[in-house]
């Protein structure tokens, strides 16, 4: 689906594939239909994330791989890949394409063990055709998303257990004021079932809501 500028396809749980004039994918996990792959995002070394089997689909000579510290063994075999390792608050640029890194975790108590601040996980936010989109990746809504500012396109998680669910995605949404909100991380994972509609009736007006399938 073509969203603000820009093809953006879900291919489930939290996996994106983004095609301008480059094609990026974040956190590909039982991929299907693939494409060569010119950026490969990983957010976190969760297996449903940071997917050795899935990045082999997409990968090829030159491909950027993004991949936080805790991804390297799982990903050493893939030699002719241009390997950059990330943390929050740093930022990169591949062929005009801007890339920033920004935390993900947890602060709910009951959610502590599954993202803790510490590890260093992050989101990104990308900058394609002029177009900001936020990839909040595994997390809470944390106090850092109150300071992102025009953002395009966020895509958030709802499924709750892990991440935030609906109630607390739709405040994150809110907050941040994005042109275009897509839910992502639902339904496919045990622990993760959300109804997305349920999501899009808690989103201030103003924002328009996608739910891609």
């Amino acid at each position: 689906m073509e969203i603000e500028g820009i093809n953006i396809e879900w291919l489930g749980h939290a996996t994106f594939k983004m095609n301008s004039d480059k094609i990026i994918y974040i956190d590909p996990y039982k991929i299907e239909e693939v494409s060569e792959a010119d950026i490969i995002l990983i957010t976190h070394s969760h297996y449903d994330h940071c997917s050795p089997s899935d990045i082999s689909k997409i990968i090829k000579k030159g491909t950027v791989l993004f991949i936080t510290p805790d991804c390297q063994s799982k990903v050493s075999g893939f030699e002719d890949a241009e390997l950059k390792l990330v943390e929050p608050g740093n930022e990169y640029e591949v062929d005009g394409i801007k890339i920033e890194t920004i935390p993900a975790y947890n602060i709910k108590e009951e959610r502590l063990r599954f993202h803790p601040q510490e590890n260093d996980w992050v989101g990104y936010i990308i900058t394609v055709n002029g177009k900001r989109i936020y990839i909040a990746g595994d997390t809470d809504f944390i106090p850092e998303m109150k300071n992102l500012q025009n953002i395009d396109i966020a895509l958030l998680p709802i499924g709750g257990t892990y991440t935030m669910d609906i109630v607390e995605a739709a405040e994150a949404a809110n907050a941040i004021k994005p042109k275009t909100v897509i839910p992502m991380h639902y339904n496919k994972i045990e622990g993760t079932e959300a109804n997305p509609e349920e999501f899009k009736q808690k989103i201030d007006t103003d924002i328009k809501v996608e739910i891609l399938g």
